[in-house]
């Protein structure tokens, strides 16, 4: 799923904004200020920054600037009045930085923040919102209860993939029905929903019963092994994984 970078005096537009995005997007709101965002891009590598101009002023040209030195390559969108935008013109000279003038319906912003992020919108007849995304790689999810395990093996493949997480096979699930992905790596032993029922929650729907499924695990004992290998997932992966067989097992299995 694309990430998306709020970035706003924290109030009910923005928090809307969130609503509005939430459903489609993993969306991140960040307070307007310098230190808040800069802190925040550090951690987070969003797809789309979107910037509520309301309470914007020339102070915060910092921000654009930090924004067009060290992020140049994410689009920046922001949202506000023509006296808003004219704080920041110089910044709109660039392909990176665009405005909606505010006020904006909820339709022109759904579509603008698709165009950038690289997704097909389709308004449903009763309003509603259907988004889907254009994929230019392959995307693999982790599931893993350990976050170190999940960043871990992230920073691993994210070069090479498009990479979504998940800390349990519940949300794993849920987050599958909204965007479901090419390749699975999933943690045999996690607690309350384990690796063996995760699967077979795959496998009982027909709609991911196809996507291949790759087990992670600690225990390297024969007799574990071969109770993973009944399970008849695409492969297993020995923790902790080494990035190059990582990658050469995701690359064959995902292109099989």
């Amino acid at each position: 799923m694309k990430k998306i970078l709020l970035v706003g005096k924290i109030n009910d537009a923005v928090k809307g904004i969130e609503q509005l995005l939430g459903s489609h997007f993993h969306v991140q709101i960040c307070p307007l200020h310098y230190e808040a965002v800069s802190d925040m891009l550090k951690v987070v590598t969003p797809d789309l920054i979107l910037i509520s101009l309301v309470g914007a002023y020339e102070e915060h040209n910092k921000i654009f600037n930090m924004l067009q030195a060290d992020h140049g390559q994410v689009p920046v969108l922001t949202i506000g009045t023509e006296a808003e935008k004219r704080t920041f013109l110089q910044f709109y000279n660039e392909q990176q930085f665009d405005n909606l003038i505010r006020p904006v319906d909820n339709t022109k912003i759904m579509e603008n923040v698709c165009v950038k992020i690289g997704a097909l919108l389709t308004v449903r007849a009763d309003g509603s919102y259907e988004v889907k995304e254009v994929r230019t790689r392959k995307l693999v999810m982790i599931v893993d209860d350990n976050a170190a395990t999940l960043r871990t093996i992230k920073e691993m493949i994210q070069d090479s993939y498009d990479v979504t997480v998940a800390t349990s096979g519940m949300k794993a699930l849920t987050a599958m029905g909204k965007n479901p992905p090419d390749l699975i790596l999933l943690d045999y032993e996690m607690p309350v929903c384990d690796g063996k029922q995760t699967l077979e929650m795959i496998r009982a729907d027909d709609e991911f019963k196809d996507i291949p499924v790759i087990f992670l695990t600690g225990v390297s004992d024969r007799a574990h092994i071969e109770a993973v290998l009944t399970l008849k997932p695409a492969g297993y992966m020995l923790k902790p994984a080494i990035k190059e067989k990582l990658l050469e097992i995701i690359d064959k299995t995902i292109n099989a």
